[in-house]
């Protein structure tokens, strides 16, 4: 006849959503540490200079070597799982010189630290002044046993 009273719990969806927006806010920033990590021992980038020889034009004062960075870089392998997939995002920081034909080279290296392979080709892109552009390419077979990748830019054709 006597039973004791249970106590309502308000329904308070404000601590939920603080908890749903302190986890989001924490994936960003991971997410933005991890792209602009420099140097990761998976994804390194050489933007080692390219010289003025490396400049495909007769475009005076053009330097693809200063003007050109990778300024972020992810490698994966295909949907067969053979061939390497990179994505690059590269910024053309000369404030005058239009860049195409981007020439690169990727290196794949052992857990040895041997070299496995070495490839070089042409990313058909072209950058104007201060642009920045991501592009996506298929490489070459991807060897086994890779253990770190790297890109680096190795010249580019110029236009004023």
């Amino acid at each position: 006849m006597f039973e004791t009273p249970q106590e309502q719990v308000p329904d308070n969806k404000v601590g939920v959503w603080i908890g749903v927006a302190i986890v989001v806010v924490i994936a960003i920033a991971f997410f933005v540490y991890v792209s602009r990590k420099p140097g990761s021992a998976t994804s390194p980038v050489s933007t080692a200079s390219m010289g003025s020889a490396a400049t495909n034009g007769a475009v005076p004062g053009a330097d693809a070597g200063k003007d050109l960075r990778v300024v972020s870089v992810t490698m994966q392998k295909d949907y067969t799982g053979t061939t390497a997939q990179w994505l690059v995002d590269i910024k053309n920081d000369s404030r005058t010189y239009t860049y195409s034909n981007i020439g690169y080279e990727t290196t794949y290296i052992g857990a040895a630290g041997n070299v496995l392979l070495v490839n070089h080709g042409k990313i058909n892109l072209s950058l104007g002044p201060g642009e920045d552009q991501n592009t996506q390419f298929r490489d070459a077979l991807y060897p086994d046993g890779t253990s770190i990748y790297r890109i680096k830019l190795t010249g580019a054709s110029a236009s004023q």
